[in-house]
């Protein structure tokens, strides 16, 4: 199993990161530590997460995935396998939200309690939070990498201005976000490619790319208006069904046909072939899932391959 290092820092994780975001929502616990237990089997050891996962249902608070990883770790004694990343930033109640640095040392020792470590491999800026100067940040995340609570730091949905302001910040001393976590797919690639693209490489930080399949788009499951109602995530990806989107399907059927792959594969395997990219994020709510989608970790794409999805999904 490949293993790429996360930016310039010692980290080294699969090709293929496991969005925690489903433990504990449209995964139980029961479900959610069989996925666990086979995506390490399968050789894979990077898992992302969130303190917020998965506030969003009713009945949940916030802290479910962590909670559900953390029980996990404690009963498969499986933490020393996995390269554990978790974010801070996102509301989880009044006042609880944001990047100052008394409420990130807050939140990392409630992370750290649902996840039942001492450590916390990367921990990331969820989303940016302009009220907050971005030394005040890096001066809390530096607090806790000498405390041994945290390896490494990213970033998630900042600004191109507002990343690269960070990134400078770090050249006076204070850590330095490795990675950044973008939506980036074959339908979803100009944001990444004109504008995040360019300071990946000038900086030369690592790329953890969320909604990696475009909502369920990319593994063909939707192909008219009357797939969307298969599943609750349906509705995200109408705005998919046109011409580009129904080229880009098609294409994916071919070239998975040549290889006696999936839609899905392909569509992660051309991730992980593309600059800057460390691990795309993909998640699976069944152990069969899990192994279909972990099989894009071996899927070679060639040349042709490669330039004929460029083509069909060009901006």
């Amino acid at each position: 199993m490949e293993r790429r290092k996360i930016g310039k820092s010692e980290l080294k994780v699969s090709t293929i990161c496991f969005g925690g975001n489903v433990f504990g929502w449209t995964a139980n616990q029961s479900v959610s530590f069989q996925l666990l237990d086979e995506f390490v089997d399968l050789g894979f050891n990077f898992i992302d997460t969130a303190d917020v996962y998965s506030r969003w249902v009713p009945g949940n608070s916030g802290g479910d995935s962590e909670k559900v990883i953390g029980q996990w770790l404690k009963e498969s004694k499986k933490r020393k396998d996995i390269v554990l990343a978790t974010k801070v930033g996102s509301e989880m109640g009044e006042g609880l939200k944001g990047l100052k640095k008394d409420y990130i040392i807050q939140a990392v020792e409630a992370s750290l309690s649902r996840l039942q470590t001492d450590y916390i491999d990367l921990y990331q800026s969820h989303y940016d939070d302009p009220s907050t100067p971005v030394e005040e940040t890096l001066e809390a995340y530096a607090k806790l990498i000498s405390e041994g609570k945290v390896r490494v730091i990213g970033a998630s949905n900042f600004a191109p201005g507002r990343l690269r302001e960070a990134l400078d910040a770090s050249e006076k001393g204070l850590p330095r976000y490795e990675c950044f976590q973008p939506e980036y797919n074959l339908v979803e690639r100009a944001g990444f490619e004109t504008e995040y693209l360019p300071i990946v490489k000038e900086y030369g930080i690592g790329v953890i790319s969320y909604f990696s399949l475009a909502a369920g788009f990319l593994t063909g499951k939707y192909r008219s208006e009357a797939d969307l109602s298969k599943s609750p995530r349906g509705a995200g990806v109408k705005k998919y069904l046109n011409e580009k989107g129904t080229s880009i399907l098609n294409k994916l059927d071919e070239i998975a046909a040549k290889h006696g792959a999936t839609p899905a594969q392909v569509s992660l395997a051309w991730l992980i072939s593309q600059p800057g990219v460390t691990a795309p994020i993909a998640s699976a709510t069944s152990v069969e899932q899990l192994r279909d989608i972990a099989k894009a970790a071996y899927l070679n794409l060639d040349n042709g391959d490669l330039e004929e999805l460029n083509a069909v999904s060009a901006y």
